[in-house]
């Protein structure tokens, strides 16, 4: 392995491309295939740069003193057609016609590519591009636009700049990059910053929208738990009656929901696992991480067996079922609140961009701050799987014991060991690869506000458990054909879905892998290239087919005399379908030809032969 330069962490001064103006950057990694060196500003964008283009900060000022001392060495009497510049400095010309070809030929040179993160879209590229323009004006600030346009894909390294800025969405955002004017002499070395930006693409129908979603999920899921642990689960048999208040409210439930939150926050912050950082934030600095989830799930099984062997009866889950849940639904009620208040002291660095529109009431929804903390507690990172994830186990555990229990069985039904086995094993897997959570919208992009808040601590676990509790009052018995048939279909959805989300993760690291680099792709005009072989050459999103088969071997134990179990499925379905058609939006704008060709080579999208 040949030597470098400079070292990884090295802070030091890098060309801006097709100018001459220099900043301090930080240099993060060395590619010796292309011979580029990837460097990081203080706002987070990321540039890869020759080593040309880079100096360090001790030959940089020793340069600069020197231009310093012969510019006021010169002799008095000795004539000067142009002033000494700095490498910041703009020229002046001396006719309008000069100064506008060099204009011109300025803005041309100065054009380099974004490239965002890879986790706003779910397709199958190994990086995202966008184009950046800046144009110049003598003595003036230049202000640089990012673009979501195609532009032409260099092949030689030695004259490709790959500038990346680490953030879901660049439409509409600028950053301003400040030039030395005439009369200065040193160069700039400070980066271009980027201010808050306000959200002006509202989603989920805006204002309007949200204030109904706020009141109308909350009222779904609780029709839900109230259809699925009735006799008749018919949604004709909807009761038209608010259920009593005894059965909806308990103040012992309330407080074992907080100790469960505790438990788990104690679990998470244990020395244990490997200490990670995330993303990059938009002031350049990265947060940490512990991952230590999968231990946390083997301890909080620890717990559960030595519960057991105590004798306590988890079956109180299911006899107060609607209560844990409207006691999650009140924390979810108050955290939401707490959140949006602290967040009227985060500074503008720590908002997020979906969730600052200056609307009350959307902003409470999306959530205003990125990564609430108190101190090193990240508050999202914590929400998003420990409770959630870990509730939604131990509740079908507890609804396996209800059913032994209410239906006199000394060992639990096929059915209902089935659905616990799935539904664990996908639990399993996701704390296994929970350091991929960091790069996903949620962390990178969504603020931690009531929609997020709601869907981890009382969305998933009680309505992914759904066709567990709904197994307690209606039991339903499997042949020896049904349980096998099954087991294969979940171990094929499983299959489908980590290994299409592997190939995925592997090709955007690094196309040159080997377990990757055998697959067919088709190049765009980013730079980047469209996976068109293997499972990706199949459907445009087998990882959504696999998850889907997933849930479709989760729902049919539960037999067929009922829809409510299959709420899961549908709801998933609707989900990702919606999610599908977001996609195609952006990777049409985003690829544009290239795009029209992946889709001939691949033309369905999630069910093949259908859709």
């Amino acid at each position: 392995m040949p030597t470098t330069r400079f070292q990884i962490g090295d802070t030091v001064m890098g060309r801006w491309p097709g100018s001459n103006l220099y900043y301090e950057v930080k240099v993060l990694s060395y590619d010796n295939k292309t011979r580029l060196y990837t460097v990081i500003y203080k706002d987070g964008t990321e540039l890869e740069l020759k080593e040309s283009d880079i100096t360090s900060l001790t030959i940089f000022k020793q340069g600069v003193s020197r231009s310093r001392s012969r510019s006021r060495s010169r002799s008095p009497g000795r004539p000067r057609r142009s002033r000494s510049r700095s490498p910041a400095r703009t020229s002046r010309q001396s006719s309008s016609r000069t100064t506008d070809v060099r204009k011109e030929k300025l803005k041309e040179a100065l054009e380099v590519r974004l490239t965002p993160v890879p986790v706003t879209h779910e397709n199958n590229s190994n990086s995202k591009h966008e184009k950046k323009e800046e144009n110049n004006t003598a003595n003036t600030a230049s202000t640089i636009t990012e673009e979501k346009t195609e532009t032409e894909s260099e092949n030689q390294a030695g004259g490709r700049y790959n500038l990346r800025r680490r953030k879901d969405q660049g439409d509409g955002k600028t950053i301003e990059l400040e030039q030395k004017t005439e009369a200065e002499t040193l160069p700039q070395t400070k980066p271009p910053t980027a201010s808050a930006i306000k959200t002006t693409d509202l989603e989920f129908g805006g204002r309007v929208g949200v204030f109904f979603l706020m009141f109308l999920l909350p009222v779904a899921v609780l029709a839900l738990l109230i259809l699925c642990g009735q006799k008749d689960a018919s949604l004709q048999s909807f009761p038209l009656e608010l259920p009593a208040l005894q059965s909806l409210w308990d103040c012992q439930v309330f407080g074992i929901v907080l100790l469960w939150l505790l438990f788990q926050a104690v679990l998470s912050l244990l020395p244990v696992g490997k200490l990670v950082e995330g993303m990059p934030l938009k002031n350049g600095k990265t947060l940490k991480y512990r991952i230590n989830g999968f231990y946390a799930l083997l301890l909080t099984a620890v717990a559960v067996g030595v519960a057991m062997y105590q004798e306590v009866d988890l079956s109180y889950i299911h006899v107060h079922f609607l209560q844990f849940y409207t006691s999650a639904l009140l924390i979810v009620t108050l955290l939401s609140i707490y959140l949006f208040i602290r967040s009227c002291w985060a500074s503008e660095d720590e908002l997020a961009p979906g969730g600052n529109s200056g609307y009350i009431i959307y902003d409470f929804f999306m959530g205003r701050e990125l990564n609430p903390r108190i101190k090193n507690f990240d508050i999202k990172f914590f929400c998003e799987m420990r409770p959630g994830l870990m509730g939604w186990v131990l509740i079908n555990f507890a609804m396996l014991q209800a059913e032994m229990k209410h239906q006199n069985l000394e060992n639990p039904s096929p059915a209902m060991l089935l659905v616990n086995i799935f539904q664990l094993l996908w639990v399993v897997d996701g704390f296994w690869h929970e350091e991929k959570l960091l790069t996903m919208m949620d962390i990178v992009y969504d603020g931690f506000g009531f929609m997020l808040t709601f869907g981890d601590l009382a969305f998933v676990p009680f309505t992914f458990t759904c066709q567990a509790y709904y197994l307690v009052s209606h039991p339903n018995e499997l042949s020896a054909f049904w349980i096998i048939t099954l087991i294969t279909m979940n171990g094929v959805g499983y299959y489908i879905f980590r290994k299409a989300n592997s190939q995925k993760f592997a090709f955007r690291k690094n196309p040159s892998d080997p377990a990757v680099s055998h697959l067919k792709t088709i190049p765009t005009a980013t730079g980047e290239s469209l996976i068109v072989s293997g499972l990706w050459g199949w459907v445009r999103h087998p990882n959504y087919l696999g998850d889907i088969i997933m849930g479709l071997a989760w729902s049919l134990p539960c037999g067929f005399n009922h829809l409510i179990p299959y709420f899961y499925l549908i709801y998933l379905i609707t989900l990702l379908v919606h999610r599908n058609a977001r996609d195609e939006r952006q990777c049409r704008k985003k690829y544009g030809s290239a795009w029209d060709e992946y889709c001939k080579a691949v033309p369905y999208r999630i069910f093949p032969g259908i859709y």
